[in-house]
């Protein structure tokens, strides 16, 4: 990354009060997934089978995957400035809520339902920073920008993660995660007290306001709008592909992990192994965002996201096939970086195509068919699951898609800054 661009984009207050709010916000969202660790139904790397990896990502991404793009009507309708306030405020009261749900010991239906609505809120506070970030920085400096915000997200994600594992390991039990939420909760409130610094109509929406009462034709005029800017579709379309290779390499690793690499009762040990492709996919997530601003200045958007699937697609199968904790970290770091680098150039893409007034729709469509294909790439891997040479058939499928993705990708032709 081009430390002189960096400096410009810092520069400005608004994008940094905005990088603030998603780095506090997410890290009470870490603070969260750790808080939920204890429960197999909200851990994915804990489930013991293919299945219930399938399982565990539907009950956290599709509900608001369904949702999502009513909610984004609101993000045009509303200020997204009282959306980031209130919107944090709300999570800190349903954290209030899970609190006491956890305190008298509901388990079952009540904590399912608490949760749900903990990530669905989430989900649209980050929908609201995305479709609010044009507002923060000049044009030009856009690839910069998505460059920063997603990857400063996920590493304070991480940050608040491990101190939530920590705290709670070192208080144990129950009252572990109940101190883990308190400290989610304070994360929350910091990010709503930097999110008031904004003036009221500062990110927007601009343009005509519909009337709440439309919503359901206003969610029509989003697809039609987006039908009508193609290569922000097909922004779209690629990260979304990207993302199943990505659900199926995580069920994949959680499947080796569990029951090749470590015994079945080794618990312990294939968490930390999970942790370890996390972290690694997290680091090259981080590599791509600090290359991805500088190589799209150079060789264009379309041809810097081609040639990273492509690059993933070539290394993905020997990482898989290996069998082993190092060959699954080299995967990681492929799909990592492949992952933020088509993220980075696709979110710039949709801001640059989409009219303010369109945006949060847009984005909330964006953010659907994400979680969707997510769900699709773990679902795919569950239902071969228990077949011969499965690391085969994953690692060759994964390669397979990366590469017709690589071409959708090539077909964009919006130039760089």
């Amino acid at each position: 990354m081009d430390l002189s661009r960096l400096r410009e984009v810092l520069k400005h207050p608004e994008f940094r009060r905005l990088l603030g709010a998603r780095a506090l916000g997410q890290t009470g969202d870490g603070l969260l997934q750790a808080a939920l660790a204890t429960f197999e139904l909200f851990s994915p790397e804990r489930a013991p089978t293919a299945a219930k990896v399938a399982v565990a990502f539907a009950i956290l991404l599709l509900p608001y995957s369904v949702l999502g793009p009513f909610l984004g009507t609101l993000i045009d309708r509303w200020s997204r400035r009282t959306i980031l306030v209130r919107g944090n405020l709300l999570r800190v009261a349903v954290i209030g809520a899970l609190w006491v749900v956890l305190k008298t010991g509901q388990t079952g239906f009540l904590l399912a339902l608490v949760v749900l609505i903990a990530l669905g809120v989430a989900r649209f506070v980050l929908t609201t920073l995305a479709a609010s970030l044009p507002h923060t920085v000049a044009a030009e400096s856009l690839v910069t920008a998505n460059a920063i915000t997603p990857t400063t997200g996920t590493i304070c994600a991480t940050i608040g993660g491990l101190v939530g594992l920590g705290l709670r390991q070192v208080i144990g039990g129950d009252q572990g995660s109940l101190s883990v939420l308190a400290v989610a909760g304070l994360a929350y409130v910091a990010a709503a007290v930097v999110s008031r610094g904004f003036g009221h109509d500062q990110l927007g929406p601009t343009g005509p306001k519909q009337e709440l009462t439309n919503v359901v034709s206003g969610l029509g005029n989003g697809w039609i709008h987006l039908r009508s800017r193609p290569q922000a579709r097909r922004a779209i379309a690629v990260v979304s592909l990207q993302r199943c290779s990505f659900g199926a390499l995580t069920a994949i690793a959680v499947i080796l992990l569990r029951t090749e690499i470590y015994r079945p009762d080794q618990t312990g040990p294939a968490l930390a192994g999970m942790a370890a492709v996390t972290g690694t996919a997290a680091f090259g997530a981080f590599a791509a965002a600090v290359w991805t601003p500088r190589l799209v200045r150079r060789i264009g958007i379309p041809r810097w996201s081609t040639i990273t699937l492509a690059m993933a697609g070539l290394i993905i199968p020997f990482g898989v096939l290996a069998t082993s904790l190092p060959g699954l970290l080299l995967t990681a770091l492929a799909i990592g970086f492949a992952g933020q680098a088509v993220k980075v150039c696709a979110d710039t893409l949709v801001q640059r195509q989409v009219d303010d007034v369109h945006r949060g729709r847009v984005f909330s469509i964006y953010d659907m068919s994400v979680n969707v294909f997510l769900v699709a790439g773990v679902t795919a891997v569950a239902i071969v699951a228990g077949r011969a040479r499965i690391p085969g058939i994953v690692g060759i499928g994964v390669a397979v898609l990366l590469g017709l993705t690589a071409t959708l990708a090539s077909r964009r032709s919006t130039q760089p800054d």
